[in-house]
């Protein structure tokens, strides 16, 4: 396409693991970036959407495949391509003038240049008056603020958005956003198109033409949603309500690509499957919160992230993990308990600990495993690296550690094992 600033194609990125193997962290990515378009990428963590931005950035070399900027293959930093990260990323010894000039410095341009349009965009970002200002005397969103402004004076063609409102509060998250949609929509942003990486749904329709959903580990583009809704957008309105309902099914849809245990009605685990961070407390008060009125039992995603003011990355890890449990069904955008989900909403915490310690050794295979080798042995315990040296073979050494520390805590709720963190030990209390 003429008028395409970006085109990917076939893009597949690894990371290399302890083991000699390799970790594949995005697959047969597909992605065009047209001028006067913003793209969002939307999914969880693992599905690799930040690894993506850094490979555009020319950060890191793709595995294989191809990113094309303006016809040239991006082979490292390009010029025209900017980003703004979620943590501010400012040189606290600067001031926000200085921080902002240290692009255009790089660029070897006039010190009066530099000055001029680092000016220019400290005003456009509506902190005019702060140019003296030092990084600790600001708010999260004025230093978000110069973030954009350090970005957006080189004058790029592309920007990159790695989650950029979500380190913010929520009023002021919404107000950056709002002035930044402004911005663009006047045409006032030295900018031709923009690929924002969020988590929120409702941010991504607000701001996006385009949605790409990503699967999981690795990270796939399994779906696109374009957005024609004209701007500014409403929040109430059926359409955009709509869309938004529409991500959730999207997003909680079982796909044919998927490995075995997706096709099932329940995701069942294997020992090397990777387990979120949930902890048995978000369990416990997310099986409240849907059997509760007015729920009752079932509940519609969308409308129950908004009641707990939950993200896809806090919702979504926590719902499916009371699917593998069989504690609750999730599909086409709703949660819906089981019969044994609505029996532990109901129990006192002893019939609580019961039910979730079945449900870990008929569902979790990497608990059933840590329990199984405890009752074999004589002195019934066992090292931690017992068990993070088998998992590392289906697994990055960090996933690995995330992963045993899931089983660990879920582990202990249930009674099923005791953990000694300092000596790296696992025991049973009650053996078999």
């Amino acid at each position: 396409m003429s008028n395409a600033l970006l085109d990917i194609h076939a893009l597949r990125q690894t990371f290399p693991r302890a083991d000699g193997g390799e970790h594949l962290v995005l697959d047969g990515i597909e992605l065009k970036l047209i001028e006067g378009q913003i793209v969002g990428l939307l999914g969880r963590t693992g599905s690799g959407k930040s690894t993506l931005l850094r490979s555009i950035a020319g950060l890191m070399p793709a595995s294989a495949g191809s990113i094309t900027y303006l016809g040239q293959p991006v082979l490292g930093p390009a010029p025209g391509i900017a980003m703004v990260f979620q943590s501010f990323a400012l040189f606290p010894w600067l001031t926000v003038l200085e921080n902002v000039q240290l692009g255009l410095e790089a660029l070897g341009l006039p010190d009066v240049e530099i000055r001029k349009r680092a000016l220019a965009a400290i005003d456009l970002i509506g902190l005019d008056g702060y140019e003296s200002a030092y990084p600790r005397e600001l708010s999260g969103g004025m230093r978000q603020r110069v973030g954009f402004a350090r970005a957006l004076v080189v004058h790029p063609n592309i920007l990159l958005m790695d989650e950029p409102f979500s380190a913010l509060d929520v009023l002021t998250a919404e107000n950056l956003r709002t002035d930044f949609l402004d911005l663009w929509d006047e045409g006032q942003l030295p900018i031709k198109g923009v690929i924002l990486v969020t988590h929120n749904i409702e941010e991504a329709v607000l701001m996006c033409d385009r949605v790409l959903l990503f699967s999981t580990n690795p990270g796939r583009v399994v779906t696109e949603i374009k957005i024609d809704l004209r701007q500014p957008r409403d929040r109430q309105d059926p359409a955009f309500i709509a869309v938004v309902e529409r991500i959730y099914a999207e997003m909680t849809a079982r796909r044919a690509d998927h490995a075995a245990q997706r096709k099932e009605r329940f995701p069942g685990t294997g020992i090397g499957t990777q387990l979120p961070p949930v902890s048995t407390n978000s369990i416990a008060g997310l099986l409240e919160a849907v059997a509760a009125a007015p729920y009752d039992g079932k509940a519609d995603l969308p409308e129950l992230a908004q009641h707990l003011q939950l993200e896809v990355d806090e919702l979504f890890p926590v719902a499916e993990t009371l699917q593998m449990l069989r504690l609750a069904e999730v599909e086409g955008g709703d949660i819906k308990l089981t019969h044994m989900g609505k029996l532990f909403a109901e129990k006192d915490l002893n019939g609580r600990k019961e039910i979730f310690s079945r449900a870990l050794m008929s569902y979790v295979a990497l608990a059933a495993h840590i329990r199984r080798i405890l009752d074999e042995r004589g002195s019934h315990t066992a090292p931690k690296s017992r068990f993070l040296d088998e998992l590392e073979d289906y697994m990055t050494a960090d996933a690995a550690e995330e992963t045993l520390r899931a089983a660990i805590g879920w582990g202990r709720f249930g009674e099923l094992f005791a953990y000694d963190d300092e000596a790296a030990m696992f025991s049973l209390d009650n053996p078999l």
